[in-house]
């Protein structure tokens, strides 16, 4: 699975996908995770799966799941505390989580 996570300048999305991977790895997980900006989530889009957005950007949540929605790739907005989980488990759950439902909504 391909994770991007998104945030204004690319910093703090840098330490959460950082997180995940590590995470993901302890796990066994083939997952890769990056860091984005929403400048360029036009072209990140197309290679990845699921993005997760800084809670920050909130009010383009609706524009940005819109244009991923075009791409089949999943949206979920990071809660105000997700720069602090340090061990990126509780953001790796969001993810499943995500990604279980959509694969629920596949099924049907």
């Amino acid at each position: 699975m391909r994770i991007l996570v998104v945030c204004g300048a690319g910093a703090s999305s840098t330490f959460v996908a950082q997180r995940v991977r590590h995470a993901a790895h302890d796990r066994g997980l083939p997952y890769s995770a990056a860091a984005g900006t929403v400048r360029s989530l036009p072209i990140d889009l197309d290679a990845v799966d699921i993005v997760l957005v800084g809670p920050h950007l909130a009010p383009d949540l609706e524009r940005i799941r819109q244009d991923a929605a075009t791409r089949g790739v999943r949206v979920v907005l990071l809660p105000e505390d997700a720069f602090t989980d340090l061990t990126g488990t509780r953001t790796l759950a969001l993810v499943e989580e995500a990604m279980g439902a959509r694969e629920s909504a596949d099924t049907i």
